[in-house]
């Protein structure tokens, strides 16, 4: 029906793929699965998921062209969204169990494993977004999220260059802090689950779907 946004699930060989289909269904979205580069070129919204490890994901999104649609739909400005491992790969290098295996490097920076006591870093949890925030817009302060990882992006390494706008980083603490979303222009990306995030996750999705 008119109005209604198209998102593509880019179908790489990993993430819940149907969830996440579900998930951005409810917020109000046409969606499609598919690894079809020309779907996700057209999509008004591409939504890139990923649950597992760097390095298989990172070849995954390889193997389907995926580095080449992320860099042709941010080169005109078309949203793209990723979730957990799917936010991962967007940064330059992952260090998993000693092995190191390339991003699709649109961030400087590495992910890496999380100093904390106990992983993985599993269930509900707070983040801190920036007053300005698009996808947390009209959320309470203690919203909850829901993570599922031991790996993360434990600093944000992009300097700011003019004349382009600052991305907005949240964080989030598991022992200490990590990066738990990034809006930068067209690319935004969370670590923690929207599709298992209940009604916070779906009014999340909706603010993403309002900005496509």
């Amino acid at each position: 029906m008119p109005g209604t946004p198209s998102v593509v699930v880019l179908d790489y060989g990993s993430g819940n793929l149907r969830s996440a289909e579900r998930a951005l269904e409810r917020a109000g979205a046409k969606v499609e699965v598919t690894a079809d580069p020309r779907a996700a070129q057209e999509a008004d919204g591409l939504v890139v998921p990923g649950v597992g490890a760097f390095a298989a994901c990172a070849a995954g999104l390889r193997a389907v062209g995926g580095e080449r649609i992320l860099e042709q739909r941010l080169a005109g400005g078309r949203p793209v969204l990723g979730i957990c491992v799917g936010m991962q790969v967007l940064f330059e290098r992952g260090v998993e169990f000693g092995e190191e295996a390339e991003g699709a490097g649109q961030w400087p920076g590495t992910v890496e494993k999380l100093q904390a006591a106990v992983l993985p870093h599993m269930g509900w949890n707070t983040v801190r977004a920036p007053a300005d925030s698009v996808l947390f817009a009209d959320m309470p302060a203690d919203e909850r999220f829901y993570f599922v990882h031991s790996f993360a992006a434990r600093r944000w390494e992009v300097e700011p260059q003019e004349p382009f706008l600052p991305a907005k980083v949240t964080w989030a603490h598991h022992g200490e802090d990590f990066v738990a979303a990034v809006e930068d222009g067209p690319l935004m990306a969370t670590q923690f689950h929207p599709e298992k995030s209940g009604e916070a996750g779906r009014r999340l999705l909706v603010n993403w779907l309002g900005s496509l």
